[in-house]
């Protein structure tokens, strides 16, 4: 940013939010109200970068309080350009036009406490069945005992090879960025693919940051199996005959 409060552009590489396409195919279309629009995109990059939380959870699903967001000074300056001095009414106003149109999922605890969500069905399951075993989101499930999983390092050495010193700064992020569950898993999806690459396991880590981990979900399979079947039907197909 310039002392003038100009942009200076986006740099040649840097982080990224994750946003769907479908955003912007399906839903900015149809965006009635300035306070909804920047609600709806602010909050992929708020969901993405959660505040941190007095019990360092980080875990999924993920999901952000509206005393979280309320408190988001980059988010409250924004809806001022449109609502000075109603900020919180244009932020309330957002968010009620966000789950309206299912951009956003909203749950409330019992104590009366609002938390959003990207809609996705993932994140809908996982917060439904916290709240309806009587749990609190900040609590959570019960953790998974990670203590034996291998490091990111040495999932790379691994299943990749040798770890150059970029490479080695993209998984210092990722390790602080993602539940080591998610990384292990992540890695043994690419390997049985045979897709033993760092930007292969990116994209799983990446959807899985907006969709949740769909390794947990029953009735649908691993991404693996997902693509044997593809092929599969693939190879069923009948072969056309070829012109001479």
């Amino acid at each position: 940013m310039r002392q003038d409060g100009g942009f200076e552009g986006f740099a040649t590489s840097g982080l990224a939010t994750a946003v769907p396409n479908a955003f912007f195919t399906e839903v900015i279309p149809y965006i009635r109200e300035p306070e909804q629009l920047v609600v709806s995109i602010y909050f992929f990059y708020a969901q993405q970068h959660p505040p941190p939380r007095a019990d360092g959870r980080r875990g999924w699903p993920r999901y952000l309080s509206q005393q979280e967001l309320a408190a988001d000074r980059t988010l409250l300056r924004a809806l001022s350009n449109f609502h000075p001095g109603r900020e919180l009414e244009a932020l309330d106003r957002g968010l009620e036009l966000a789950v309206e149109q299912e951009t956003l999922f909203r749950a409330d605890t019992p104590g009366g406490r609002h938390l959003y969500s990207v809609n996705t069905p993932a994140n809908r399951r996982a917060l439904q069945a916290l709240l309806q075993h009587g749990l609190s989101p900040d609590e959570g499930p019960p953790p998974a005992d990670v203590s034996t999983l291998p490091n990111i390092f040495a999932l790379y050495e691994t299943n990749v090879g040798a770890i150059t010193p970029l490479i080695a700064d993209q998984l210092k992020e990722a390790e602080e960025r993602y539940p080591k569950e998610w990384v292990s898993r992540a890695f043994r999806e690419a390997a049985e693919l045979n897709k033993r690459n760092w930007r292969y396991i990116e994209r799983i880590l990446r959807r899985w940051e907006i969709e949740g981990p769909d390794y947990e979900e029953r009735e649908r399979g691993s991404e693996a199996d997902w693509l044997a079947k593809r092929y599969a039907s693939g190879k069923r197909r009948p072969n056309r005959t070829r012109r001479r």
